[in-house]
């Protein structure tokens, strides 16, 4: 039986969504910011327990207080025709399900939070908190399981701006899931 090599193709000059929905079915992940494409690495096992708990500990949450929609990867999220991302979990407040669709989320959700890993912390903290700041997404999380740590990133005004950081002997809340208490000592055990 013969194996067929499919690659990506030549870097275009701005990559676009209909580009993205065109790449080859190679079992890679990838994103679009600006027009690039990027490859997303398989995560550590180490980043998916993180992501599990907050995914564990949000969605219990929303079922006794169903004010929204919790996603995990890969769910896109479409900015624009040269925007489409993939964070690690997505917070949708009900007040915001318009911009749900059958196949992917249409415009900014109010939460997105990112596990950083070696190779993607350096687009994590600098593209797409740009791109989310851009866009309108309301709070942004950054979670170091390494360090057991969440960066917050608050939107005042028409950016992102950093609102604190917080260690595992810390609890996190926010005021887009009011009454949510999150201990980040169950969130980063091990």
């Amino acid at each position: 039986m013969a194996i067929a090599i499919v690659d990506i193709p030549e870097r275009l000059e701005v990559y676009t969504y209909e580009d993205y929905i065109n790449l080859p079915d190679n079992g890679k992940r990838y994103e679009i910011i600006n027009g690039e494409l990027y490859m997303v690495p398989a995560p550590t096992l180490g980043h998916q327990d993180t992501i599990g708990e907050f995914h564990l500990t949000i969605g219990l949450f929303l079922r006794t207080n169903p004010i929204g929609k919790i996603y995990l990867a890969p769910t896109d999220i479409i900015f624009s025709e040269i925007d489409v991302l993939q964070p690690d979990l997505i917070f949708v407040s009900k007040e915001k399900f318009d911009i749900l669709t059958g196949a992917n989320i249409q415009g900014a959700p109010d939460l997105v939070i990112e596990v950083l890993s070696p190779g993607t912390e350096k687009r994590d903290r600098t593209i797409k908190l740009k791109a989310y700041s851009k866009f309108g997404v309301a709070e942004y999380w950054m979670a170091n399981d390494e360090g057991a740590t969440v960066e917050i990133w608050r939107r005042q005004g028409k950016k992102l701006v950093f609102h604190a950081l917080l260690d595992r002997t810390q609890t996190l809340t926010t005021p887009l899931l009011p009454g949510l208490e999150i201990s980040l000592e169950k969130i980063f055990q091990k």
